[in-house]
């Protein structure tokens, strides 16, 4: 495949809350459509990893003679990892060729993976843990880089086709880890998915094309601008408030419901809990289509409806009394929804926080994400302490007031 290195574009001023006009976007596109489903099934088994762990704390735990309460760390020091890289790392994307840092990144990935299999001592699983979700934030690299390769007028295309691969590998990991461990040691999901993302690696350094962003900024100025992009750039802030209200209540959902379907009242298995996982997974469609709504200038209208839909995904729930067979299939076109909305909103607020300007891109996306990252870390937390004291009708309803208040809060925004 022929590298093809994007001409830099020239960003023009943009005033309130409105996407700004773009010039010298590239006319052709420079990121064909197979490349394309590469990236979106790299984003997915990148992001797999941070999830992996997680329906696994417990025999992670009794294998390396951690307490239950230090066993919660392994996904504690995941998500910090994460957090950190996206601050720290991902706007790297607007300093150093693209292609390279990916590959760097990816890189890094597969050892820390691989010594999360390989690792008996549990302070040296917990340090993997932390290198996991540190180096796993290449994804975040990946999705600016894609939109990037394409003009503005297929940007959201782009965007919805490489963050659907990234959704499939969230709601997916939980799942295919259970099954894994059914059958094989639970080192195996690591190791397994280390030589995955090898093969992986490999093919990319083969057929990713080179970017060279237009930066010249030091590290410390690059970090130093995060908080200035923050406080001027509004429609970041404005998608940032919708994306951590939803991936609130999604994480939220996706916390609390292996807890009720474990209940008395479902009594479902740990297989069933992940065929449940898996029937959400078909809420990630919902990003192609999103990308391209965002294209035809919809979004406006596009975002209102998801906020509307993550909304009602939790009023439904109470449709059918709990513990029925009726509840179970009402809880899981929830997820559905659910799922369709938040990954609704996670790319039309990507694409439009992508035409703010090509030299600050990847330090938007870190913004955003982190974010977003933080919405969920709060929503889970809230989530299973509402359930714990006041079951699924407390935490449901916090599930419901989050995307209402976005949605309330996006009534301020001018078209």
């Amino acid at each position: 495949m022929t590298a093809i290195t994007p001409k830099p574009a020239t960003v023009s001023k943009t005033g309130g809350t409105g996407e700004p006009e773009r010039r010298g976007e590239p006319e052709e596109s420079g990121l064909p459509g197979r490349l394309n489903l590469v990236l979106a099934a790299a984003c997915g088994l990148i992001v797999a990893n941070l999830y992996f762990a997680q329906p696994l704390v417990g025999p992670i735990g009794v294998a390396l003679g951690l307490s239950p309460d230090a066993a919660g760390l392994i996904v504690t020091l995941t998500q910090l990892g994460y957090g950190l890289g996206l601050l720290l790392i991902v706007p790297l994307g607007d300093l150093f060729e693209n292609r390279k840092l990916i590959l760097v990144m990816l890189g890094l990935s597969i050892l820390a993976v691989l010594s999360a299999g390989l690792v008996t001592q549990a302070a040296a699983f917990l340090a993997t843990a932390f290198a996991i979700g540190l180096c796993c934030v290449a994804v975040q690299i990946i999705v600016p880089y894609a939109a990037q390769m394409v003009p503005a007028a297929e940007r959201g295309r782009a965007v919805g086709n490489v963050m659907s691969g990234l959704m499939v590998g969230i709601m997916l990991a939980r799942p295919v880890s259970s099954f894994i461990a059914a059958f094989l040691p639970w080192h195996m999901v690591f190791v397994l998915s280390a030589l995955a993302m090898t093969g992986l690696a490999l093919f990319l350094a083969r057929v990713l094309p080179p970017r060279v962003p237009a930066q010249r900024l030091g590290y410390g100025a690059l970090i130093g601008s995060l908080p200035r992009l923050l406080v001027t750039q509004a429609v970041l802030r404005r998608r940032a408030a919708y994306q951590a209200c939803m991936f609130a209540a999604f994480s939220l959902f996706w916390t609390v419901t292996p807890l009720l379907l474990a209940s008395p009242a479902f009594g479902l298995t740990q297989i069933g809990i992940a065929l449940f996982a898996l029937a959400g997974a078909a809420g990630a469609l919902a990003a192609p289509i999103a990308g391209r709504l965002a294209d035809r200038g919809v979004s406006f209208a596009a975002t209102r409806i998801a906020l509307v839909g993550g909304a009602c995904a939790f009023l439904v729930t109470h449709l059918a009394p709990e513990g029925s067979t009726l509840a179970l299939a009402v809880l899981t076109l929830a997820a559905i929804g659910l799922d369709f909305a938040v990954s609704t909103t996670l790319v039309l607020g990507q694409r439009a926080i992508y035409v703010l300007g090509d030299e600050h891109r990847s330090r938007l996306n870190g913004l955003y994400m982190a974010t977003s990252f933080l919405g969920g870390a709060v929503g889970s937390a809230a989530g299973a302490w509402l359930y714990a004291h006041y079951g699924w009708w407390g935490a449901s309803l916090l599930g419901f007031a989050l995307p209402a208040a976005a949605l309330l809060y996006s009534l301020t925004e001018r078209r």
